[in-house]
Parts: C-alpha cells; sequence; structure tokens
C-alpha cells in the first residue's frame, strides 16, 4: 500500500489535485454514472460525483490496469454496478474514491476533508491494511477492519462486494494461480457475505464467475447442458407458466408469474454436480407476485397445492418466519402432470425486491430524490455481524478469517428454549448454541436437550429445532469441545477461557518461584512497597502478573528479579 504523504500548496503534484478537486462539469466516460444515477435520484449531486471521478482520475491517471485499461476504468465500474442497484451518491462518490487511500498519496485525512466524513468511513473501511506491518497477518486484519468499518456503515460491504465483482469480470488478465486464490477467497467470504446482506443479484453472479475459474470444465459442460435443456423445452415451461397464471385466476388471486432462471452454479449445486441428468424445470423457479399484501401470498399457496401435489418437506414459510436477511416468501414444489418437480416462490413486489437485493431495497427506501441516505439509517447491526463484532476482538488474524468463514457458511435456524431465533452454521452443536446465547451462558454450559431429549456437547442441531440449555454455578468450559463446535464465537470464547486459565496458573507458580528464593515475608513487603511493580516495569512487563507468568513459563528467572529488587 502506498504511504500518504503531506500535500502541499507549492507542489505541481497539488496544482493538479486542486484542479480536479474544483471540476463540476461531467467528464466524457463518467457521464453514464451520471444519467444512471439521476435516473434513480432526479436531484442528486451529480456536481459532486463528478468531481470525485475528476479526483479519482486525476490520482489514478500514471496507473494500468492489467489488462493494459487506465486503472480508472475499475473505480468508474464498481460505481457503476451500485449505481444500477440504486444506491445512494455517498456510497457512489466513495466507489469512486476506494483506491486512492491505499494506491496513491491522497490521505484518508485529505479525503474526509474534501468529501466528508461519511465517504471517508466507507473508504477507510475497504482500505487495505499495510502488508509490510502486518506480514502474514494482513488478510485477517484487513477483513478485521472491513468488518468492524460496517458497524458504523453497512455500505462498506456493498462496496466490497461491488469491487470483487468487477475484479472478477476482469480476472483472466490475472496469472493462472491468482485466478485461483482470488476465485477460493471470494467462495469462502465474501459471497456468504452478500447472502447475509441479502444481495442475491450480487451473489448470483460472484458464484458464476468462482464457479468459471474453480471448476472450468464443469462450467462449460453445466453452461451447455443448460442452454440445451432451455431451448428444447422452451414450450414447456411456457405453457406451465400460463397454467400456474390461470390457477391463480380461478382462485381470484391476482398475481404475475414470472420465470426466473437459475444461475449455471446453482444448477450444478442442485444435481448436475453428480452427474445426475438435470430436466428444464430444474433450470428455472417460477415466481408469483402477488398483489394485496402477504395474507394474499397464503391464498395463491391454496390455489397453487389444490391444482398439484405438493412435494413432502419441500415447503418453507419465510414469510410468517423470515430469514436472517430480510427475504420473506413461500417456497413449494410441487409435481405436474408430466411428473416434472417444479418449484415455485410466493411473495409480494417488495418482497421480490428484497429477494435482489436485500439490504440495498432498504437504503433505497431511506434515500431522498437528492440522492441522500437518511442520517444513522445504515448503523443498525443485523445478528449475524453483531455476534461478529462480539468475538472478533479476542481473535488472532487467522482465527478470525478461519471462524468467519465456518460462521458464514451455509446456516440453519434453531430456537432457544425461550423463543429466541438463532442463526448458527451447518454442523453445529448444543455449545455453540450457548455461546451463540453470550460468552456467560457457553461458559457455563453444563447440558443440553434438542427437541425435549437430552443431548450431548457434540451433537448436531438441525434446521427447526428448539434447543434448550442448562448451565452450571461455576465456568468450566471442557477443551475438548473444540473438536465439535462449529462457530469462531464459541472457538475463541474457549480457548480464551483455557488460555486465561493457564495464565493464572503460571501466575500463581511463577510467585511461588519468588518466594521459594526470595522469602515469603520479603516478597510481601516488596510487593507492598511497590519495589516488585517497579522491577517489573524495568524489565519490560507491564504489571507483577505479567512478571510471574513469565517466571511460571521460564521465560524469566527468578535470579534475575532478585538482581533487579536490590
Amino acid at each position: 500500500m502506498a504511504a500518504s504523504t503531506d500535500l502541499t500548496a507549492s507542489s505541481e503534484w497539488w496544482r493538479g489535485l486542486t484542479t480536479a478537486m474544483a471540476t463540476h462539469r461531467p467528464l466524457p466516460r463518467v457521464q453514464p454514472l451520471v444519467k444512471e444515477h439521476l435516473r434513480w435520484y432526479p436531484k442528486a449531486d451529480v456536481a459532486l460525483l463528478s468531481r470525485a471521478y475528476a479526483v479519482a482520475d486525476h490520482l489514478h491517471r500514471e496507473q494500468k490496469r492489467k489488462s493494459g485499461e487506465p486503472f480508472i476504468i475499475h473505480p468508474l465500474a464498481v460505481a457503476t454496478i451500485l449505481a444500477e442497484m440504486g444506491l445512494d451518491t455517498a456510497t457512489l462518490v466513495a466507489a469512486l474514491l476506494h483506491d486512492t487511500v491505499e494506491d496513491t498519496p491522497f490521505s484518508l485525512a485529505h479525503l474526509a476533508a474534501e468529501f466528508g466524513s461519511e465517504v471517508g468511513i466507507m473508504v477507510d473501511g475497504v482500505t487495505k491494511v499495510d502488508q509490510s506491518m502486518y506480514g502474514s497477518a494482513a488478510a485477517g486484519e484487513t477483513f478485521r477492519k472491513m468488518v468492524v468499518a460496517a458497524k458504523d456503515d453497512l455500505r462498506v460491504l456493498l462496496i466490497k462486494l461491488a469491487d470483487r465483482v468487477h475484479n472478477l469480470r476482469t480476472l483472466q488478465f490475472q496469472p493462472p494461480h491468482k485466478r485461483v486464490k482470488i476465485a477460493r477467497g471470494t467462495r469462502e467470504l465474501l459471497i456468504p457475505l452478500a447472502e447475509r446482506l441479502g444481495v442475491y443479484q450480487l451473489k448470483r453472479e460472484l458464484e458464476d464467475l468462482c464457479f468459471e475459474y474453480l471448476e472450468t470444465e464443469d462450467s462449460e459442460r453445466v453452461r451447455n447442458r443448460t442452454e440445451e435443456v432451455r431451448s428444447s423445452h422452451q414450450y414447456e415451461i411456457d405453457s406451465l407458466r400460463v397454467s400456474l397464471r390461470d390457477v391463480l385466476h380461478a382462485f381470484r388471486v391476482k398475481a404475475e408469474v414470472v420465470v426466473r432462471e437459475r444461475h449455471l452454479y446453482s444448477v450444478y449445486t442442485s444435481g448436475l454436480r453428480s452427474g445426475t441428468q438435470v430436466g428444464p424445470m430444474a433450470t428455472v423457479r417460477f415466481v408469483v407476485v402477488v398483489r394485496g399484501g402477504e395474507q394474499n401470498a397464503y391464498l395463491a399457496l391454496g390455489a397453487v397445492h389444490g391444482r398439484w401435489r405438493p412435494v413432502p418437506r419441500r415447503f418453507r414459510d419465510f414469510i410468517a418466519t423470515p430469514k436472517y436477511n430480510l427475504y420473506k416468501a413461500l417456497h413449494t414444489t410441487v409435481v405436474t402432470e408430466s411428473g416434472r418437480q417444479v418449484q415455485i416462490i410466493i411473495c409480494d413486489p417488495h418482497a421480490r425486491e428484497v429477494s435482489e437485493f436485500g439490504i440495498i431495497a432498504q437504503i433505497r427506501q431511506e434515500t431522498s430524490k437528492d440522492g441522500r441516505l437518511l442520517q444513522g439509517r445504515t448503523r443498525a447491526d443485523p445478528e449475524w455481524l453483531t455476534r461478529l463484532l462480539g468475538w472478533q476482538e479476542q481473535a488472532s488474524a487467522e482465527d478470525l478469517l478461519t471462524g468467519a468463514r465456518t460462521d458464514l457458511a451455509d446456516t440453519i435456524t434453531v430456537l432457544t428454549g425461550e423463543g429466541r431465533v438463532l442463526t448458527l452454521p451447518e454442523g453445529a452443536t448444543p455449545v455453540d448454541v450457548a455461546y451463540a446465547l453470550g460468552e456467560e451462558t457457553g461458559n457455563h454450559f453444563s447440558a443440553a436437550t434438542i427437541g425435549g431429549r437430552l443431548a450431548g456437547p457434540a451433537a448436531r442441531v438441525r434446521e427447526g429445532d428448539t434447543v434448550r440449555i442448562v448451565t452450571t454455578d461455576e465456568p468450566a468450559p471442557d477443551q475438548g469441545w473444540l473438536d465439535s463446535v462449529r462457530t469462531g464465537e464459541a472457538r475463541v470464547a474457549i480457548t480464551a477461557w483455557h488460555r486465561a486459565r493457564a495464565r493464572e496458573r503460571a501466575s500463581e507458580a511463577g510467585r511461588a518461584k519468588l518466594a521459594d528464593l526470595l522469602g515469603q515475608d520479603r516478597l510481601v513487603e516488596a510487593e507492598g512497597a511497590g519495589k516488585l511493580i517497579g522491577a517489573a516495569r524495568r524489565m519490560g512487563h507491564p504489571d507483577m502478573e505479567d512478571l510471574y507468568a513469565a517466571l511460571g513459563e521460564g521465560r524469566r528467572d527468578p535470579e534475575e528479579v532478585s538482581g533487579h529488587l536490590s
């Protein structure tokens, strides 16, 4: 990362930048972005958007991408991706400037002074930490920095997702080993983040791009098979859409029926991965968009189930129990006369918008016609982010990445005895449930029941289970739990508790060693008179406990400490 430098009014560089910052005329390359933003927000401050582009263009003017194109193409593309989804002006400004602090001499202080603290928070959140300072921990610390910034503004994560989409779109210009590394990292961390935010439009594209680079042959095979099946069975797909529309009309349900093509990676994971011959209905989903509110979704469901036989255990009610990412809809699978299994999603227009854009749909609702987001509206932490923020402080960079990969992976929903809904990774245990309720509950875990039956700490909880936790008076987490827990939250807390106990034991042993050498009376006198704390600090320890722990672990010698007391 380029180090930021002081900018002086006498430098030619600064004069050029000052001119760029004064620019209010839309430059040709930025005009499509401005036009798209005005489509969403007719009264937006496009002069600010043009100025941000001019500054970014000036700062990156000597830089090229791997493709040989001017670097400015990248931040402009990131801003355009976000503009097409209706993000506010400040987010687009931050997107245009998101690489300036990392790759140019433009400091964060200058950026915030020119474009405001709102933009500064977002740019800082997506700026990587200095690798020369953090070494191998840089990736983990960069992720930590982004997550902490998201506590103040979730739009940080949206900029990062759009940034990765464009980088993957142009990944062919990277060497093969780097393509694999970037795609794998995207699949492990950023795609799950997109799902947590409910931004399925970005999630689907990220999945297909990663699929292309990580399983190239399978990707091509699925593409060819899907195109072939859809083309040869288009009449069947269209006929079923008409039949579904007629069924709803007969039931007096006002609704639009939309055929949504499933993206390639979804088709692959649903059957083609195992070599199964995927039929035409497995390549599409039928979306019923009802008018008149959520109650009509249930009327539509009754109409569908009255016409075709539903498949047992394939019905999900995300209206009564919404997903963690704001998603609300009814999912069902029915069997048609031809024996085809057909997936049908029923929702209202607002839920359909949320199903595509998640948190962005909420941001759009809270953005005025001038493109300004109402103050503080992006600061409500989702449960998954609150929990991640809660344990990340105790985690090393490596443990943070490992825990986040698990926590953000495929999830299940369970209920506690008090009726609280928890989202946990698949394979989670009662111990994970206990720590999700708080570190205190987890450390005091004793036993649990799943569905009313006693279960051991390593048992697996399943979707919809009700889990009751039994606690003890004294904390005593078993180190053996580490072999079965799934959440980073539980893993970090258990490790931290045992580390603290080990330190206490080392401290006690170290004090005993020093007492054996000095005698108990002299040691107590040295402690009371402040001599021991003075010796500890001269030896580089913050307090006596740290010195005792060093003695107990054999990192210090009692004779050495005695010498400092003389």
